[in-house]
């Protein structure tokens, strides 16, 4: 049965007839997760970009948060002339976007000009490679995305005006759970529910969050491909449904020093012959799992080191991982425990892995992949996990902790053989530059931080 807002291409041609959609959105991420692309005229893109795709400039994966073209990539640069790489459509993942006006949306995969090979940093193609690993594997991967954000009254327009300081948030206690505080803001939850399930992401639940204006709204789980789009697809709603009604959201993994970081909790699991292949009859301390449940656990564990700028990508990443916030800061598994890096949850056929230490700001693509990535070495290498671990591991100093900064998370990601194993010595080169280029331009500009401490007393 077709999900709800996914549109085959027979069922387009009906919409675009019936001048039900006259625009398609057709669109890939960057490094960031941003969704880039172009807007297509519905006819035009039936009769031509259906069948022949369409371009874009190859420097979009090479590009800073202003959208300036950053020296020193390989892949695209001056010296190549910053030519096109080519945009496939995957027409799985045409659907409405129902928060636009007739519009429908498609994700692409991008391909080499000339070859017509997948781009090989491209995130999406990056998560594509680990689930053929997955796929030789005989598995298929299942996975769901728990994002939390930040609302604010201002719009986002007042909020750059303001420098995005003294902003008001949507709420004014904490409100976990509330549903009182969750119901003053119902008009625009209510609004991206429905406007998500029409979309073609179903949705589960929303609730108030530990922070002030803060809020979570979870969509079900899928295949990890399926997820890793809908996940983006779903801050892309948000963004614009926000922008729409005049208020603003934020993804950011820590938007204030005072407040909860948002995370974004990725929950994983392998399946085979239509069985969760983690479900077994093995105890490990209070959890029953099998021997592909323990070398995955195992190997996500062992490679946080390896992969950590694929679930923190940027500098404000590491100001979520404070001891007593809900972040992780320690490398340890346990079972329904909030405080471990690894919760695991469920049980028999819902029994999963639940890895904590992404933020709201990961690039959904890249973070699956460093999950898949760690645990199918796990297998691979019969990797066992430490013992579940009970307590309080905010309290045990004696076990390895997250990397504090981006600076030390790079240094282990670029110095990985694993890395390059896996994922390939261009893209670690890549990536590698890109978060070293994030780094330099932060240590390049003067803060609020440095002005309110310096300005007068220094």
């Amino acid at each position: 049965m077709q999900q709800k807002g996914l549109l085959d291409l027979r069922q387009l041609q009906q919409k675009v007839e019936a001048e039900e959609i006259e625009t398609i959105v057709v669109a890939f991420t960057d490094h960031y997760g941003r969704l880039v692309g172009k807007r297509f005229d519905a006819e035009f893109f039936l009769e031509s970009c259906v069948k022949e795709g369409t371009h874009a400039c190859d420097y979009l994966l090479t590009t800073d948060m202003e959208m300036e073209p950053v020296p020193g990539y390989k892949f695209a640069n001056w010296e190549l002339g910053y030519g096109d790489f080519h945009l496939v459509p995957d027409l799985s993942t045409l659907r409405i976007a129902s928060w636009l006006d007739r519009t429908a949306l498609v994700i692409c995969n991008l391909e080499n000009e000339k070859t017509h090979q997948p781009v090989d940093v491209a995130p999406r193609s990056i998560l594509n490679q680990q689930l053929k690993t997955v796929q030789e594997l005989d598995f298929n991967c299942f996975a769901a995305s728990e994002l939390e954000y930040y609302l604010f009254e201002n719009t986002y327009r007042e909020a750059f005006e303001q420098g995005y300081q003294n902003l008001t948030p949507s709420g004014w206690y904490l409100e976990d759970y509330h549903i009182m505080q969750g119901s003053r803001i119902e008009k625009y939850t209510a609004a991206a529910r429905r406007h998500l399930k029409y979309s073609g992401i179903p949705v589960e639940n929303s609730k108030g969050e530990w922070g002030l204006g803060q809020h979570e709204l979870n969509i079900r789980y899928a295949e990890a491909l399926d997820m890793a789009d809908r996940h983006v697809i779903y801050k892309q709603c948000l963004k614009e449904l926000a922008d729409a009604m005049d208020i603003s959201v934020t993804f950011m993994a820590k938007f204030d020093t005072d407040r909860a970081g948002s995370s974004c909790h990725i929950h994983m699991s392998l399946w085979q012959d239509g069985k969760n292949a983690f479900a077994g009859d093995q105890a490990f301390g209070p959890v029953m799992g099998s021997d592909i449940f323990r070398w995955f656990l195992g190997g996500c564990i062992k490679h946080v080191p390896d992969v950590m700028p694929f679930y923190a990508p940027t500098i404000n990443s590491y100001k979520r991982y404070v001891d007593g916030s809900w972040a992780p800061t320690r490398l340890a598994w346990s079972y329904d425990n909030r405080t471990a890096g690894f919760r695991v949850v469920g049980k028999g056929q819902s029994l999963r892995i639940e890895c904590r230490i992404p933020g709201a700001d990961c690039n959904p693509y890249l973070a699956y992949a460093a999950a898949l990535a760690s645990g199918l070495e796990g297998i691979r290498h019969k990797i066992e996990p430490p013992a579940c671990f009970e307590g309080d591991i905010y309290a045990a100093k004696h076990l390895d902790r997250v990397p504090y900064t981006l600076e030390e998370a790079l240094s282990k990601f670029e110095n990985s053989d694993f890395s390059k194993k896996v994922f390939g010595e261009e893209v670690v080169a890549h990536y590698s530059h890109y978060f070293r280029k994030e780094i330099e331009a932060y240590h390049q500009s003067v803060t609020d931080w440095e002005r309110k401490r310096y300005f007068e007393r220094i």
